[in-house]
Protein backbone atom coordinates (compact mmCIF):
# COMPACT_ATOMS: atom_id res chain seq x y z
CA UNK A 1 0.00 0.00 0.00
CA UNK A 2 1.17 3.54 -0.80
CA UNK A 3 1.54 5.16 2.63
CA UNK A 4 1.55 8.62 1.03
CA UNK A 5 -2.23 8.46 0.76
CA UNK A 6 -2.58 8.31 4.57
CA UNK A 7 -2.65 11.28 6.91
CA UNK A 8 -0.24 11.24 9.82
CA UNK A 9 0.08 13.99 12.41
CA UNK A 10 3.72 14.55 13.36
CA UNK A 11 5.61 17.17 15.31
CA UNK A 12 7.35 20.08 13.67
CA UNK A 13 10.60 18.68 15.03
CA UNK A 14 10.18 15.56 12.86
CA UNK A 15 8.88 17.36 9.77
CA UNK A 16 10.98 20.51 9.69
CA UNK A 17 14.70 21.09 9.28
CA UNK A 18 17.04 22.43 11.93
CA UNK A 19 16.96 25.94 10.46
CA UNK A 20 13.17 26.15 10.89
CA UNK A 21 13.41 25.14 14.54
CA UNK A 22 16.20 27.65 15.15
CA UNK A 23 14.09 30.34 13.46
CA UNK A 24 11.16 29.44 15.72
CA UNK A 25 13.28 29.85 18.84
CA UNK A 26 14.62 33.21 17.62
CA UNK A 27 11.09 34.37 16.73
CA UNK A 28 9.90 33.48 20.23
CA UNK A 29 12.21 36.06 21.81
CA UNK A 30 10.34 38.92 20.14
CA UNK A 31 7.03 37.37 21.05
CA UNK A 32 7.96 37.09 24.74
CA UNK A 33 8.90 40.77 24.83
CA UNK A 34 5.54 41.62 23.29
CA UNK A 35 3.72 39.58 25.94
CA UNK A 36 5.44 41.41 28.78
CA UNK A 37 4.71 44.80 27.20
CA UNK A 38 1.05 44.08 26.40
CA UNK A 39 -0.83 42.63 29.37
CA UNK A 40 -3.97 44.61 28.54
CA UNK A 41 -5.55 45.52 25.22
CA UNK A 42 -4.62 49.19 25.75
CA UNK A 43 -0.98 48.27 26.26
CA UNK A 44 -1.10 46.00 23.20
CA UNK A 45 -2.44 48.87 21.08
CA UNK A 46 0.37 51.17 22.25
CA UNK A 47 3.05 48.55 21.62
CA UNK A 48 1.71 47.76 18.15
CA UNK A 49 1.44 51.43 17.12
CA UNK A 50 5.13 51.84 17.97
CA UNK A 51 5.89 48.87 15.70
CA UNK A 52 3.62 50.22 12.95
CA UNK A 53 5.15 53.67 12.88
CA UNK A 54 8.61 52.12 12.61
CA UNK A 55 7.28 50.52 9.40
CA UNK A 56 5.99 53.86 8.01
CA UNK A 57 2.32 53.28 8.78
CA UNK A 58 0.23 56.38 9.42
CA UNK A 59 -2.99 56.83 11.34
CA UNK A 60 -6.16 56.76 9.24
CA UNK A 61 -9.17 58.94 9.98
CA UNK A 62 -12.50 58.67 8.23
CA UNK A 63 -12.52 61.04 5.27
CA UNK A 64 -8.81 60.54 4.49
CA UNK A 65 -7.98 59.52 0.94
CA UNK A 66 -6.90 55.91 0.41
CA UNK A 67 -4.68 54.87 -2.50
CA UNK A 68 -2.42 52.05 -3.66
CA UNK A 69 0.73 51.71 -1.58
CA UNK A 70 -0.86 53.12 1.59
CA UNK A 71 0.02 51.67 4.98
CA UNK A 72 -2.68 52.72 7.41
CA UNK A 73 -4.07 51.97 10.85
CA UNK A 74 -7.27 53.00 12.57
CA UNK A 75 -6.99 53.32 16.36
CA UNK A 76 -10.39 52.65 17.91
CA UNK A 77 -10.38 54.43 21.28
CA UNK A 78 -7.06 52.91 22.27
CA UNK A 79 -8.71 49.50 22.61
CA UNK A 80 -8.48 47.88 19.16
CA UNK A 81 -6.74 48.42 15.83
CA UNK A 82 -7.60 47.98 12.17
CA UNK A 83 -4.34 47.82 10.20
CA UNK A 84 -4.52 47.75 6.42
CA UNK A 85 -2.29 48.06 3.38
CA UNK A 86 -3.30 48.60 -0.23
CA UNK A 87 -1.23 46.42 -2.55
CA UNK A 88 -0.34 47.05 -6.17
CA UNK A 89 -3.31 44.91 -7.27
CA UNK A 90 -5.67 47.28 -5.50
CA UNK A 91 -8.78 45.67 -4.02
CA UNK A 92 -10.30 43.92 -7.03
CA UNK A 93 -9.58 40.53 -5.45
CA UNK A 94 -10.81 41.60 -2.02
CA UNK A 95 -8.91 41.88 1.24
CA UNK A 96 -6.86 39.21 2.97
CA UNK A 97 -7.92 39.62 6.61
CA UNK A 98 -6.38 38.16 9.76
CA UNK A 99 -8.43 38.93 12.86
CA UNK A 100 -7.18 38.27 16.39
CA UNK A 101 -8.16 39.62 19.77
CA UNK A 102 -5.89 41.35 22.25
CA UNK A 103 -8.06 41.20 25.36
CA UNK A 104 -7.54 38.34 27.80
CA UNK A 105 -9.36 36.96 30.86
CA UNK A 106 -8.52 38.98 33.95
CA UNK A 107 -10.01 40.68 37.00
CA UNK A 108 -11.34 44.25 36.74
CA UNK A 109 -11.82 46.73 39.56
CA UNK A 110 -15.39 47.73 40.27
CA UNK A 111 -16.27 51.40 39.86
CA UNK A 112 -16.39 51.94 43.63
CA UNK A 113 -13.61 49.55 44.66
CA UNK A 114 -11.76 50.69 47.78
CA UNK A 115 -12.88 49.53 51.22
CA UNK A 116 -11.53 48.42 54.60
CA UNK A 117 -12.34 45.38 56.72
CA UNK A 118 -10.46 43.57 59.47
CA UNK A 119 -7.72 46.18 59.54
CA UNK A 120 -6.89 45.66 55.86
CA UNK A 121 -7.73 47.62 52.69
CA UNK A 122 -9.06 45.88 49.59
CA UNK A 123 -10.31 46.52 46.06
CA UNK A 124 -13.68 45.03 45.08
CA UNK A 125 -13.56 43.37 41.66
CA UNK A 126 -15.60 41.86 38.84
CA UNK A 127 -13.89 39.18 36.76
CA UNK A 128 -13.60 39.65 32.99
CA UNK A 129 -14.11 36.68 30.68
CA UNK A 130 -14.11 32.98 31.41
CA UNK A 131 -11.75 32.52 34.32
CA UNK A 132 -11.55 29.64 36.79
CA UNK A 133 -11.73 31.72 39.93
CA UNK A 134 -9.77 29.39 42.18
CA UNK A 135 -6.69 29.87 39.96
CA UNK A 136 -6.42 33.57 40.83
CA UNK A 137 -5.99 33.32 44.59
CA UNK A 138 -2.74 33.24 46.56
CA UNK A 139 -0.59 34.42 43.65
CA UNK A 140 1.26 37.71 42.93
CA UNK A 141 -0.83 40.17 40.93
CA UNK A 142 -0.18 43.47 39.16
CA UNK A 143 -2.45 46.46 38.55
CA UNK A 144 -2.63 47.89 35.01
CA UNK A 145 -4.89 50.43 33.37
CA UNK A 146 -5.93 54.02 33.01
CA UNK A 147 -7.74 56.66 35.04
CA UNK A 148 -9.43 59.50 33.15
CA UNK A 149 -9.95 62.59 35.28
CA UNK A 150 -12.88 65.01 34.94
CA UNK A 151 -10.70 67.48 33.04
CA UNK A 152 -9.80 64.81 30.49
CA UNK A 153 -6.30 63.89 31.65
CA UNK A 154 -5.27 60.27 31.13
CA UNK A 155 -3.23 58.72 33.92
CA UNK A 156 -1.53 55.43 33.13
CA UNK A 157 -1.19 52.92 35.96
CA UNK A 158 1.19 49.97 36.07
CA UNK A 159 2.21 48.58 39.46
CA UNK A 160 3.68 45.17 40.15
CA UNK A 161 5.87 44.55 37.11
CA UNK A 162 9.20 46.03 38.23
CA UNK A 163 11.33 44.18 40.77
CA UNK A 164 11.05 47.11 43.17
CA UNK A 165 7.25 47.36 42.84
CA UNK A 166 4.80 45.97 45.38
CA UNK A 167 2.41 43.31 44.15
CA UNK A 168 -1.20 42.62 45.08
CA UNK A 169 -2.93 39.52 46.39
CA UNK A 170 -6.24 37.67 46.67
CA UNK A 171 -6.41 35.48 49.76
CA UNK A 172 -7.60 31.89 50.10
CA UNK A 173 -8.52 29.77 53.11
CA UNK A 174 -5.79 27.89 54.89
CA UNK A 175 -6.23 24.09 54.67
CA UNK A 176 -6.69 23.91 58.43
CA UNK A 177 -9.97 25.84 58.12
CA UNK A 178 -10.93 24.89 54.59
CA UNK A 179 -12.70 21.60 55.27
CA UNK A 180 -16.14 22.81 54.14
CA UNK A 181 -14.70 24.75 51.20
CA UNK A 182 -12.92 21.59 50.01
CA UNK A 183 -16.28 19.83 49.66
CA UNK A 184 -17.49 22.36 47.08
CA UNK A 185 -17.14 22.01 43.31
CA UNK A 186 -14.17 23.90 41.86
CA UNK A 187 -16.51 26.47 40.33
CA UNK A 188 -18.03 27.28 43.73
CA UNK A 189 -15.03 27.08 46.05
CA UNK A 190 -14.13 30.72 45.34
CA UNK A 191 -17.04 33.05 44.61
CA UNK A 192 -16.89 36.16 42.48
CA UNK A 193 -17.46 38.47 45.44
CA UNK A 194 -14.52 36.84 47.25
CA UNK A 195 -12.00 38.00 44.61
CA UNK A 196 -11.05 40.97 46.76
CA UNK A 197 -7.58 42.36 46.12
CA UNK A 198 -5.46 43.12 49.19
CA UNK A 199 -3.87 46.58 48.83
CA UNK A 200 -2.76 47.69 52.31
CA UNK A 201 -2.64 47.20 56.08
CA UNK A 202 -1.02 50.32 57.59
CA UNK A 203 -2.97 53.39 58.79
CA UNK A 204 -1.41 56.80 58.30
CA UNK A 205 -1.65 57.43 62.06
CA UNK A 206 -3.44 55.85 65.01
CA UNK A 207 -6.59 57.92 64.44
CA UNK A 208 -6.84 57.24 60.69
CA UNK A 209 -8.16 54.27 58.74
CA UNK A 210 -6.19 51.95 56.47
CA UNK A 211 -8.50 52.84 53.58
CA UNK A 212 -7.75 56.54 54.00
CA UNK A 213 -4.03 55.85 54.20
CA UNK A 214 -4.12 53.81 50.96
CA UNK A 215 -6.16 56.49 49.20
CA UNK A 216 -3.67 59.11 50.35
CA UNK A 217 -0.81 57.10 48.81
CA UNK A 218 -2.72 56.73 45.54
CA UNK A 219 -3.44 60.45 45.51
CA UNK A 220 0.20 61.28 46.24
CA UNK A 221 1.48 59.09 43.39
CA UNK A 222 -1.18 59.73 40.74
CA UNK A 223 -3.02 62.88 41.83
CA UNK A 224 -6.42 61.19 41.70
CA UNK A 225 -9.29 61.20 44.14
CA UNK A 226 -11.64 58.37 45.04
CA UNK A 227 -14.38 59.48 42.65
CA UNK A 228 -11.89 59.22 39.75
CA UNK A 229 -12.33 55.45 39.98
CA UNK A 230 -15.71 55.97 38.30
CA UNK A 231 -13.93 56.95 35.07
CA UNK A 232 -11.15 54.37 35.27
CA UNK A 233 -10.36 51.07 33.63
CA UNK A 234 -8.10 49.20 36.04
CA UNK A 235 -7.23 45.56 35.56
CA UNK A 236 -5.65 42.99 37.85
CA UNK A 237 -3.36 40.60 35.97
CA UNK A 238 -0.67 38.09 36.96
CA UNK A 239 2.64 39.73 37.85
CA UNK A 240 4.67 36.91 36.27
CA UNK A 241 6.67 37.46 33.09
CA UNK A 242 6.86 35.30 29.97
CA UNK A 243 9.42 32.52 30.50
CA UNK A 244 10.79 29.50 28.69
CA UNK A 245 9.36 26.23 30.00
CA UNK A 246 11.12 22.87 30.12
CA UNK A 247 14.71 21.65 30.10
CA UNK A 248 14.79 22.06 26.31
CA UNK A 249 13.22 25.56 26.48
CA UNK A 250 10.80 24.53 23.72
CA UNK A 251 7.71 26.00 25.40
CA UNK A 252 6.66 29.46 26.58
CA UNK A 253 4.73 30.06 29.78
CA UNK A 254 2.90 33.36 30.13
CA UNK A 255 -0.28 35.20 30.93
CA UNK A 256 -2.28 36.25 27.87
CA UNK A 257 -1.33 33.72 25.17
CA UNK A 258 -5.05 33.73 24.40
CA UNK A 259 -5.03 35.52 22.06
CA UNK A 260 -1.85 37.53 21.77
CA UNK A 261 -0.15 34.34 20.54
CA UNK A 262 -2.14 34.84 17.32
CA UNK A 263 -2.20 38.65 17.30
CA UNK A 264 1.60 38.87 17.22
CA UNK A 265 2.01 36.45 14.27
CA UNK A 266 -0.80 38.23 12.40
CA UNK A 267 1.18 41.45 12.71
CA UNK A 268 4.64 40.04 11.95
CA UNK A 269 3.27 38.16 8.95
CA UNK A 270 1.88 41.44 7.61
CA UNK A 271 5.26 43.14 8.10
CA UNK A 272 7.07 40.32 6.30
CA UNK A 273 4.55 40.47 3.47
CA UNK A 274 4.88 44.18 2.78
CA UNK A 275 8.67 43.93 3.08
CA UNK A 276 8.59 41.40 0.21
CA UNK A 277 6.22 43.50 -1.95
CA UNK A 278 3.00 41.53 -1.49
CA UNK A 279 0.62 42.60 -4.26
CA UNK A 280 -2.59 41.89 -2.31
CA UNK A 281 -4.40 44.31 -0.03
CA UNK A 282 -4.13 43.14 3.56
CA UNK A 283 -5.94 43.81 6.81
CA UNK A 284 -4.90 42.84 10.34
CA UNK A 285 -7.60 43.32 12.99
CA UNK A 286 -6.62 43.38 16.65
CA UNK A 287 -9.98 43.19 18.41
CA UNK A 288 -11.22 43.84 21.92
CA UNK A 289 -14.02 42.29 23.99
CA UNK A 290 -13.80 38.80 22.45
CA UNK A 291 -13.65 37.24 25.90
CA UNK A 292 -17.00 38.80 26.84
CA UNK A 293 -18.90 38.25 23.59
CA UNK A 294 -17.41 40.86 21.21
CA UNK A 295 -19.99 43.46 22.24
CA UNK A 296 -19.45 47.20 22.62
CA UNK A 297 -17.78 49.84 20.46
CA UNK A 298 -14.44 48.00 20.41
CA UNK A 299 -15.84 44.49 19.85
CA UNK A 300 -16.27 42.72 16.53
CA UNK A 301 -20.05 42.97 16.68
CA UNK A 302 -19.63 46.71 16.15
CA UNK A 303 -20.16 47.99 12.59
CA UNK A 304 -16.70 49.58 12.54
CA UNK A 305 -15.23 46.87 10.32
CA UNK A 306 -17.96 47.53 7.77
CA UNK A 307 -17.33 51.28 7.98
CA UNK A 308 -13.65 50.78 7.14
CA UNK A 309 -14.37 48.29 4.34
CA UNK A 310 -16.94 50.72 2.93
CA UNK A 311 -14.37 53.52 2.97
CA UNK A 312 -11.85 51.34 1.13
CA UNK A 313 -14.46 50.29 -1.44
CA UNK A 314 -15.51 53.90 -1.98
CA UNK A 315 -11.89 54.97 -2.54
CA UNK A 316 -11.60 52.51 -5.43
CA UNK A 317 -15.09 52.94 -6.80
CA UNK A 318 -16.35 49.43 -6.22
CA UNK A 319 -19.32 47.99 -4.38
CA UNK A 320 -18.69 47.25 -0.68
CA UNK A 321 -20.70 44.05 -1.18
CA UNK A 322 -18.31 42.96 -3.95
CA UNK A 323 -15.29 43.80 -1.84
CA UNK A 324 -16.61 41.68 1.03
CA UNK A 325 -17.58 38.80 -1.26
CA UNK A 326 -14.06 38.69 -2.71
CA UNK A 327 -12.36 38.89 0.69
CA UNK A 328 -11.05 36.03 2.81
CA UNK A 329 -10.39 35.91 6.55
CA UNK A 330 -8.41 33.93 9.07
CA UNK A 331 -10.00 34.25 12.50
CA UNK A 332 -6.67 33.81 14.26
CA UNK A 333 -7.51 32.44 17.68
CA UNK A 334 -6.22 29.69 19.93
CA UNK A 335 -7.57 26.22 20.56
CA UNK A 336 -7.12 23.68 23.32
CA UNK A 337 -3.94 21.63 23.12
CA UNK A 338 -4.33 17.94 23.97
CA UNK A 339 -3.36 17.46 27.61
CA UNK A 340 -2.56 13.85 28.53
CA UNK A 341 -3.19 14.67 32.19
CA UNK A 342 -6.87 15.28 31.34
CA UNK A 343 -7.53 13.03 28.32
CA UNK A 344 -11.23 12.38 29.02
CA UNK A 345 -12.43 15.68 27.52
CA UNK A 346 -10.51 15.28 24.26
CA UNK A 347 -11.32 13.21 21.18
CA UNK A 348 -7.76 12.31 20.28
CA UNK A 349 -8.09 11.90 16.51
CA UNK A 350 -9.45 15.44 16.19
CA UNK A 351 -7.44 17.21 18.87
CA UNK A 352 -4.62 19.71 18.48
CA UNK A 353 -1.24 18.50 19.70
CA UNK A 354 1.38 20.85 21.06
CA UNK A 355 4.39 20.97 18.76
CA UNK A 356 2.53 19.79 15.65
CA UNK A 357 2.12 23.20 14.04
CA UNK A 358 -0.67 25.70 13.58
CA UNK A 359 -4.31 24.57 13.76
CA UNK A 360 -7.16 24.98 11.31
CA UNK A 361 -10.49 24.68 13.11
CA UNK A 362 -13.36 24.19 10.67
CA UNK A 363 -15.97 24.92 13.31
CA UNK A 364 -16.06 25.98 16.95
CA UNK A 365 -19.22 26.47 19.01
CA UNK A 366 -20.63 23.74 21.20
CA UNK A 367 -22.82 20.65 21.05
CA UNK A 368 -24.37 20.33 17.61
CA UNK A 369 -22.14 23.03 16.11
CA UNK A 370 -24.17 25.63 17.98
CA UNK A 371 -23.20 29.30 17.62
CA UNK A 372 -20.34 28.84 15.19
CA UNK A 373 -18.94 29.65 11.81
CA UNK A 374 -18.50 26.41 9.85
CA UNK A 375 -15.95 27.01 7.08
CA UNK A 376 -16.66 25.87 3.52
CA UNK A 377 -14.55 23.02 2.10
CA UNK A 378 -13.73 25.10 -0.99
CA UNK A 379 -12.03 27.67 1.20
CA UNK A 380 -10.21 24.98 3.16
CA UNK A 381 -8.92 23.42 -0.07
CA UNK A 382 -7.63 26.85 -1.15
CA UNK A 383 -5.85 27.19 2.19
CA UNK A 384 -4.35 23.71 1.92
CA UNK A 385 -2.78 24.73 -1.37
CA UNK A 386 -1.45 27.94 0.18
CA UNK A 387 0.07 26.05 3.11
CA UNK A 388 1.67 23.44 0.87
CA UNK A 389 3.21 26.10 -1.38
CA UNK A 390 5.02 27.70 1.57
CA UNK A 391 5.81 24.49 3.47
CA UNK A 392 3.65 25.35 6.48
CA UNK A 393 3.20 22.55 9.02
CA UNK A 394 -0.41 22.49 10.17
CA UNK A 395 -3.02 20.28 11.79
CA UNK A 396 -6.79 20.14 11.98
CA UNK A 397 -8.66 20.07 15.28
CA UNK A 398 -11.81 20.83 17.21
CA UNK A 399 -12.20 22.07 20.78
CA UNK A 400 -12.66 18.84 22.77
CA UNK A 401 -15.32 16.14 22.66
CA UNK A 402 -18.70 16.96 21.15
CA UNK A 403 -20.57 17.16 24.46
CA UNK A 404 -17.64 18.21 26.67
CA UNK A 405 -18.16 21.94 26.27
CA UNK A 406 -16.88 24.20 23.53
CA UNK A 407 -16.08 27.81 22.79
CA UNK A 408 -16.33 30.56 20.22
CA UNK A 409 -14.25 33.15 18.36
CA UNK A 410 -14.86 36.25 16.25
CA UNK A 411 -15.21 34.11 13.10
CA UNK A 412 -19.01 34.13 13.00
CA UNK A 413 -19.16 37.92 13.31
CA UNK A 414 -16.96 38.33 10.24
CA UNK A 415 -18.53 35.51 8.23
CA UNK A 416 -21.98 37.08 8.61
CA UNK A 417 -20.79 39.87 6.30
CA UNK A 418 -20.30 37.36 3.45
CA UNK A 419 -16.55 36.98 4.01
CA UNK A 420 -15.13 33.46 3.80
CA UNK A 421 -13.71 32.78 7.26
CA UNK A 422 -12.00 29.97 9.15
CA UNK A 423 -10.33 29.73 12.55
CA UNK A 424 -6.58 29.26 12.67
CA UNK A 425 -4.33 29.41 15.69
CA UNK A 426 -2.01 27.93 18.28
CA UNK A 427 -2.75 25.02 20.64
CA UNK A 428 -2.64 26.17 24.27
CA UNK A 429 -2.26 24.17 27.47
CA UNK A 430 -4.40 25.50 30.37
CA UNK A 431 -6.19 28.10 28.24
CA UNK A 432 -7.64 31.01 30.29
CA UNK A 433 -5.42 30.19 33.27
CA UNK A 434 -3.29 32.99 34.75
CA UNK A 435 -0.27 31.21 33.22
CA UNK A 436 -0.75 29.36 29.93
CA UNK A 437 1.73 27.31 27.89
CA UNK A 438 2.41 27.15 24.13
CA UNK A 439 5.09 25.66 21.90
CA UNK A 440 7.58 27.94 20.16
CA UNK A 441 7.36 26.00 16.91
CA UNK A 442 3.55 26.29 16.86
CA UNK A 443 3.78 30.07 17.24
CA UNK A 444 6.26 30.27 14.37
CA UNK A 445 4.22 28.00 12.09
CA UNK A 446 1.24 30.27 12.76
CA UNK A 447 3.31 33.24 11.60
CA UNK A 448 4.25 31.30 8.47
CA UNK A 449 0.64 30.23 7.87
CA UNK A 450 -0.73 33.77 8.04
CA UNK A 451 2.05 35.00 5.76
CA UNK A 452 1.23 32.23 3.27
CA UNK A 453 -2.43 33.25 3.41
CA UNK A 454 -1.60 36.91 2.84
CA UNK A 455 0.59 36.14 -0.19
CA UNK A 456 -1.06 33.20 -2.00
CA UNK A 457 -1.76 34.10 -5.62
CA UNK A 458 -4.52 31.69 -6.58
Amino acid sequence: MNKDILYKKETVYRKADKVTVESAFAYAEGYKKFLDAAKTEREAVKAVITMLEAKDFREYRFGDKIKKGDRLYYNNRGKNLFIFTIGSDGVKDGLRIAASHIDAPRIDLKQCPLYEDGGMAFFKTHYYGGIRKYQWVATPLALHGVVITKDGNTIDVCIGEKDEDPVFYISDLLPHLGREQAKLPLSDAIKGEQLNVLVGNMPEDEDDSVKNAVMALINEKYGITEDDFFSSELCVVPAAKARDVGFDRSLIGSYGHDDRVCAYPSLTALFDSIDTDCTHSLMCILADKEETGSDGVSGMQSDLMLDIINAIADAFGISPALLRANSKCLSADVSAGFDPTFPDVFEKMNSAFVGCGTIFTKYTGSGGKGSTNDANPEFIAWLRAAMEKDGVIWQSAELGKVDAGGGGTVAKYIAKHNIETIDLGVPVIAMHAPYEVVSKVDVYETHKAIKAFYNFDR
